[in-house]
């Protein structure tokens, strides 16, 4: 018999929370790694996006594999295969260590679809919307690192602001170890099969063109504000860190409300309303010359 629903909902939300900080520890901390690391924009660019891209690339071969094993399973070798690629990064001193280090690191981004995979098991469809929004929640990890890590390198050093993440891996490795749980109903059928019972699906298509959009601005401002900032307003690392905390808290604390609201009325009316709002906050965003016109951005 699968273990209580809201214990594995509360954990693999925590996890979540955790990979999230893991994922976007060298664009949150590039302002202070520049300063050690000659680096031009574009390399800075280029390592900035290279976990995200890895990140959106593995989760359907991890949620596929989180039906086949588990979510104990997948949040563990997840967190373990992340242990080495952020020790490196502790000591790189080049662009290719961090392009290296980085590539692994989009393990956290990708630990996304372990939950998303798993939880539909323990709670009925009618209640996943809000279900999902809670575990979205996780999300408050990149506000974590994004605020916190630009403070800590400022006392104690980048490179050792990256080690301490080393004992949070360990600490989540061992917790999910005990809590996680271990009867998870399990599915066999093939990836083949499962794509092909999909991908005819024209639904399925446009909520992923949906979430492209969506996903990806909040992404892409989650990554490249911290730099941008501090390059163009002359802002510093921790402060920077903080206006961009700001916009994560923002759009993270509205996903269990937007979840709620797409069990109760039509999905698609709500996303109707929200890519208005945010077509309206870009424009704004875009005639924008001064720092403070950057808190129109958190509305996208």
């Amino acid at each position: 018999m699968m273990q209580k629903p809201g214990l594995q909902l509360s954990l693999q939300t925590t996890n979540l929370f955790v990979g999230f900080m893991v994922w976007v520890l060298i664009s949150s901390l590039m302002p202070s790694i520049q300063e050690d690391i000659a680096l031009t924009a574009g390399q800075a660019s280029i390592i900035t996006a290279i976990p995200v891209i890895l990140g959106s690339v593995l989760r359907v071969p991890i949620g596929f594999y989180t039906n086949r094993l588990g979510a104990k399973t997948l949040f563990i070798i997840s967190f373990i295969v992340l242990l080495p690629p952020v020790f490196y990064i502790s000591i790189a001193d080049s662009f290719v260590d961090l392009v290296i280090g980085g590539l692994i690191l989009g393990v956290g981004g990708a630990t996304f679809s372990i939950g998303v995979t798993s939880l539909p098991k323990y709670y009925s469809k009618e209640r996943m919307g809000f279900v999902n929004g809670i575990y979205a929640v996780g999300n408050l990890g990149t506000a974590i690192t994004t605020f916190a890590a630009p403070v800590l390198a400022a006392q104690l050093g980048w490179q050792t602001t990256v080690r301490l993440y080393l004992i949070l891996l360990l600490a989540f490795i061992v917790l999910t170890f005990v809590l996680g749980d271990r009867s998870e109903a399990k599915v066999k059928v093939s990836m083949a099969e499962q794509i092909k019972s999909v991908y005819k699906n024209t639904t399925l298509w446009f909520l992923s063109l949906f979430y492209f959009i969506t996903f990806g601005a909040f992404v892409a401002f989650t990554v490249f504000l911290p730099s941008f900032l501090v390059n163009n307003f002359d802002l510093t690392p921790s402060d920077a860190g903080l206006r961009t905390a700001g916009f994560i808290l923002l759009a993270t604390l509205l996903r269990p409300i937007g979840g709620f609201l797409a069990d109760k009325f039509n999905p698609f009316i709500i996303l109707m309303f929200t890519f208005v709002a945010v077509a309206f906050s870009g424009i704004l965003l875009s005639f924008s010359p001064t720092c403070s016109g950057i808190q129109s951005g958190l509305w996208l």
